[in-house]
């Protein structure tokens, strides 16, 4: 009966899940381990009670014992908790220390949450970029019929290889959030001003999928989190594709200041690049949700001061939801949002932002 019943809690909706990782299967077997523990308790003391209701009934004539105080009585329902939480606890300390123990890793990889999306920087190599939700507005919205991965799908997945303990450095921009991949057993919250630690070691190649646990405000259900789990070798050329690709983008950003974009080329690509980044608090409208996200179309920032708009979008606005986007975009995707929240829903301003007047401003030559 118990191993049935083991058997139908390993695949039942209801129950924590195995993970795919050594420390998630510790954690599936602790879980399970104090599971059965509960019940046999359970059934001992509803044993003992509905036996002492049946067989002691005053209608059976039993009359009621008189002794009270009892030292020894005492002794034995104090001390018979106390061993079983001394049971309980030992193979909790071990998980616990073995979840914790992020020595003699292999890859370190820092990731830091900001509403709402997650940035990843490989310490180990030259690599970083920033992960958000790829759902289709149209799903969102319910235009579309909803796909298999519905609000669990990113644009830039974490990739990580396979037999090697990766290390996880976690902290915020702004807000708490929480990393949670069920499959791996971490959940760990990500706080501003803090470094919290967790690892993995991921033995199959797969994906991997999790979402933040931490309630970080409107919106806190667009945050998902996927991680690719590679074999060695292809998570080697993964990490040389992406050092070239990034080599490519700052080659290109060096390449864009000497030319002058036109206008259609930047309304195209900033249309993309807003509707990815920017819809979700200022909507598809541009009408935003004041007083919290403030309305683009016909904003004092968005028609008339250009040099402050470059501002805000390269620096932010602390205090607020609005967050830097320097590293979350490229200095065309950049130049092409400001290009296009400029033009869209009325704007009309004409203006035609050049890559070089963006990157002047981050060298601190704006004035």
């Amino acid at each position: 009966m118990l191993l049935a019943g083991q058997a139908h809690a390993t695949g039942s909706q209801f129950n924590m899940t195995p993970g795919v990782t050594d420390i998630s299967q510790r954690v599936y077997d602790l879980h399970m381990t104090i599971f059965w523990i509960c019940c046999a308790i359970g059934l001992v003391v509803f044993t003992a009670m509905f036996v002492s209701i049946i067989l002691h009934r005053k209608s059976r004539g039993v009359e009621p014992a008189t002794f009270h105080e009892s030292t020894k009585v005492e002794i034995i329902w104090t001390a018979i908790p106390v061993l079983i939480l001394i049971v309980m606890a030992i193979p909790a300390t071990k998980v616990l220390i073995a979840m914790e123990d992020t020595s003699d890793s292999d890859v370190t990889v820092l990731i830091t949450g900001s509403q709402w999306r997650w940035h990843y920087e490989y310490l180990d190599y030259n690599i970083d970029y920033f992960s958000i939700l790829a759902t289709p507005r149209g799903q969102i919205e319910g235009r579309l019929p909803k796909g298999d991965n519905y609000l669990l799908e990113v644009d830039r997945p974490l990739v990580i290889p396979t037999g090697k303990k990766i290390r996880f450095l976690m902290t915020s921009d702004d807000v708490i959030h929480s990393w949670w991949v069920p499959a791996f057993a971490i959940k760990k919250d990500t706080n501003p001003g803090f470094i919290n630690e967790a690892w993995t070691m991921v033995n199959e190649p797969g994906i991997y999928r999790g979402q933040c646990a931490e309630l970080c405000g409107m919106d806190h259900g667009f945050m998902p989190i996927v991680v690719i789990a590679k074999e060695p070798e292809d998570f080697a050329i993964w990490v040389e594709q992406e050092e070239a690709r990034i080599a490519a983008i700052r080659e290109e950003e060096q390449r864009l200041l000497a030319l002058r974009m036109d206008i259609d080329e930047q309304m195209a690509l900033g249309e993309r690049v807003y509707l990815a980044h920017c819809a979700a608090c200022h909507q598809p409208s541009g009408e935003g949700l004041p007083p919290m996200f403030p309305a683009l179309k016909a904003n004092r920032v968005t028609t008339e001061d250009r040099a402050e708009h470059i501002k805000v979008m390269v620096d932010g606005r602390p205090g607020t939801s609005m967050a830097s986007f320097a590293r979350q975009l490229s200095l065309r995707e950049l130049t092409s949002v400001i290009t296009y929240t400029r033009n869209a829903w009325g704007n009309d301003t004409g203006d035609v932002v050049q890559a070089v007047e963006v990157y002047e401003y981050m060298q601190g030559k704006g004035e």
